[in-house]
């Protein structure tokens, strides 16, 4: 069954923007869980701009079905989640400059840093998946480092305008999901989906997880974070069926 990990950081990007303690992410992952979640994700990153250490923990605590950790090639914090021990470590590129991930990390450039890091969150008995783009190259490295799935970055696919574009992108992610699959590995994917385009990527075979957060924070504006996430199962199950 496809799984939804709800990515709660722009909960925490409203808290950090007042510096104060509301509205709590944790708060935030319990009510997408009882509202059919499969799983809650964060990234911690370097400069601490929306999820906080303390966020990480008593999530580690608090949540009920999956814990999935993004994070950067940074030792300390490569540390912190081997102590923490989330379900599932997902390896990301990260800027300082940047508002939002802008691409998939390169795992062939970044291939002997990323064996140490996967070897020291796999011996603390974490899950390990690489934030790639859709990329056979990408695919390859993957294997070779052992992770035990890939989360394609659908930025290039949410941002494409026009159809042939669209479909461009849509083929690339397809083909890379073959290789992935055929390899071995667990398929996920991420980024910029909406309640719109989030169909065709689930509609991928052998698709097991997708991950979003910004359109489900946004749209809990509106109706709440329970409907938010109960609207996007809707879509998701839609396309599979």
């Amino acid at each position: 069954m496809l799984r939804l990990g709800v990515n709660i950081d722009h909960v925490a990007t409203l808290r950090q923007a007042r510096g104060g303690r509301e509205p709590d992410p944790v708060w935030a992952a319990a009510a997408a869980e009882l509202a059919g979640a499969s799983g809650i994700t964060i990234h911690l990153r370097e400069d601490r701009r929306h999820i906080q250490d303390r966020d990480l923990r008593v999530l580690r605590e608090t949540v009920r079905t999956r814990l999935n950790l993004e994070l950067a090639l940074d030792p300390g914090i490569v540390a912190l989640a081997a102590q923490v021990q989330p379900d599932q470590a997902t390896f990301v590129p990260e800027r300082r400059e940047e508002l939002t991930t802008e691409g998939g990390l390169d795992a062939v450039a970044n291939a002997d840093r990323l064996a140490e890091a996967i070897a020291q969150c796999k011996a603390a008995g974490i899950e390990v998946a690489l934030f790639i783009d859709p990329e056979l190259a990408q695919v390859d490295a993957a294997v070779k480092l052992k992770a035990d799935a890939v989360e394609f970055h659908t930025g290039r696919y949410a941002d494409a305008q026009g159809k042939h574009a669209v479909e461009r992108e849509l083929k690339a992610l397809i083909e890379a999901s073959r290789a992935a699959v055929a390899a071995g590995l667990e398929l996920h994917a991420g980024h910029g989906l909406n309640y719109q385009n989030v169909g065709p990527i689930a509609a991928i075979p052998h698709m097991e997880e997708l991950n979003i957060g910004h359109a489900i924070v946004s749209r809990a504006v509106f109706v709440g974070i329970g409907q938010a996430v109960r609207e996007m199962l809707e879509a998701m199950q839609a396309a599979v069926r």
